[in-house]
């Protein structure tokens, strides 16, 4: 979708010299030429491409002009077990590009389907993407390698198939903070700058995303079946599904039903988290849902400042369909979905699917509340559940409503107030601009906290460790992409630095933690396409 109106599809070479950017490159340049593709590759297969080809289209990237490394992820290339010294080398940079793939690989662009903001679309597909293959990691973990900007395929719906550098980085940025933040959530491998310019309102310099997820099956994978009334091709997805991520589902009765119940449990533990967190996905279509229940496809994506559940950032979401609040609800309706587009293999018979399907489906409203006031409390230094609770989550949030309170610090700093201190309190205090509803909810706190059997010095452990000190605020991610179009690319890797540890106070890192003041304020997020 466009980033705003006037949006043009279409891309051409940058006109700057790529040398006028101030690119970081990484390896030794005198060993640029001794390490190939196959080296850093060596393990890579493609086991998608297994499947029938009506599941994708087999093609290879878009070359580009003047492929240069922006930024290689050395610890998850070493994951991956990966040669991070065969990547940063001139070759192993054309493999991130697109430029140059090994001969082993059969690289492809993923047929699926979906809902975009609850209208039904029966063809999508990978139309800026291109899958090279999955690799088992040094943790025993398959994962997909995918170029994301890679060029148009057979599904870019009249798109240009590329990505400008800012959506590119906003994406690395956001999923190296969420994972770790501990949310499950594909990774950046690697972002490569193309030398060749994109155009959207103006033109923009283009670079490639190297994406790692446990697999890119989303949702609207299994709807693009069922549209088709493609039972076998239905069928033999689930199955490729299952032994991917549910292997155990195969020994259950009815394993398509298993197979469900562990999508819904993994989708119901990630939205917990995302609002834990305050992150707002902005584009929550099925096709943007992942099976593996990992964070997918950050386009206007933000983490909320000031609390509000109604929060809205994307641009393309006027009607506040996925709102911050709103974010359970939209997972429950985008399960439906799958739920619905596997019914001939739940049951025997319709009814009997339908039945099954409603059992799973039913099931997330518990899954998810466990998950949620579990995070919950555990921010506010409660490792046991007791009656009460509920309402005792409830009324801080309510509190930083009327208060005005910026999410992240409200958190963070509650557990300075744990001892009364009188410092403590004023500078919790000091996060709400009204502070009335929270002097009142403090004491039912303490009285709360007084009945768990840890000492205070194990609370403030937990709290800290379960409150970011660090998120990916809009105005901080917003200023280092506008550096990083200028050809400035040191706010990029400081802000990803800084991220990298999120529950740490980090000396000489103290303007991260702020809120944005009053002419920082990010109003909207765009996606970039």
């Amino acid at each position: 979708m466009p980033s705003a109106p006037g949006c043009l599809l279409s891309y051409a070479r940058w006109e700057p010299k790529l040398d006028e950017l101030s690119f970081q490159s990484l390896g030794p340049e005198n060993n640029m030429n001794s390490l190939t593709p196959e080296d850093a590759f060596s393990a890579l297969q493609n086991t998608y491409a297994e499947l029938p080809e009506r599941f994708y289209a087999k093609l290879a990237p878009t070359p580009v002009a003047a492929p240069k490394l922006i930024k290689l992820n050395v610890e998850l290339a070493d994951l991956l077990g990966f040669d991070a010294d065969a990547l940063a080398s001139q070759d192993g940079v054309s493999v991130l590009a697109g430029n140059r793939l090994p001969d082993s690989l059969t690289p492809l662009a993923m047929a699926y389907a979906g809902h975009q903001f609850g209208g039904f679309v029966p063809q999508l597909g990978d139309g800026r993407a291109i899958l090279l293959g999955d690799v088992v990691g040094r943790d025993g973990v398959r994962r997909d390698i995918q170029l994301k900007g890679s060029g148009p395929t057979p599904f870019s719906r009249m798109g240009d198939g590329r990505a400008a550098v800012g959506p590119v980085l906003r994406e690395y940025i956001v999923s190296e903070a969420m994972a770790a933040l501990g949310i499950p959530t594909t990774r950046a491998l690697a972002a490569v700058a193309t030398g060749e310019s994109v155009f959207r309102e103006t033109p923009l310099p283009g670079a490639v995303l190297t994406r790692v997820a446990q697999s890119h099956l989303r949702v609207g994978t299994f709807q693009y079946f069922a549209a088709r009334q493609d039972l076998d091709g239905l069928r033999q997805l689930a199955d490729y599904a299952i032994d991917r991520h549910d292997p155990d589902a195969r020994s259950a009765d009815n394993p398509y039903g298993a197979f469900l119940d562990g999508v819904v449990r993994r989708q119901a533990d990630l939205i917990a988290r995302w609002l834990n967190v305050g992150f707002i996905h902005g584009v929550m279509n099925t096709d943007n849902t992942s099976i593996a229940g990992e964070t997918i496809d950050y386009g206007p994506c933000a983490f909320m400042d000031t609390y509000d559940p109604e929060t809205v950032y994307s641009s393309i979401d006027v009607q506040g369909r996925y709102a911050y609040g709103n974010q359970p609800n939209i997972a429950q309706w985008n399960l439906a979905c799958l739920a619905h587009a596997l019914l001939p293999l739940l049951g025997e018979t319709e009814a009997e699917g339908v039945d099954r399907a409603k059992t799973s489906i039913g099931g997330f409203p518990e899954v998810f509340e466990a998950a949620w006031q579990t995070g919950l409390r555990r921010k506010i230094g409660l490792s046991t559940e007791r009656d009460g609770d509920r309402e005792l989550t409830d009324g801080l949030l309510s509190a930083m409503v009327d208060g005005f309170a910026d999410f992240t610090l409200a958190f963070r700093r509650l557990e300075v107030a744990l001892n009364a201190d009188e410092d403590g309190v004023v500078d919790f205090r000091s996060t709400f601009a009204d502070q009335g509803s929270i002097d009142a909810w403090l004491p039912r706190w303490r009285a709360r906290l007084a009945l768990e059997a840890s000492p205070l010095s194990g609370i403030r452990d937990m709290m800290r460790d379960a409150n970011p000190l660090y998120i990916p605020r809009n105005h901080q991610v917003e200023a280092a992409l506008a550096a990083a179009v200028d050809g400035d690319f040191n706010p990029f890797e400081e802000l990803v630095d800084v991220l990298k540890n999120p529950y740490r106070a980090q000396r000489g890192r103290d303007a991260y933690t702020r809120p944005p003041q009053s002419h920082e304020v990010v109003q909207q997020t765009f996606c970039g396409t």
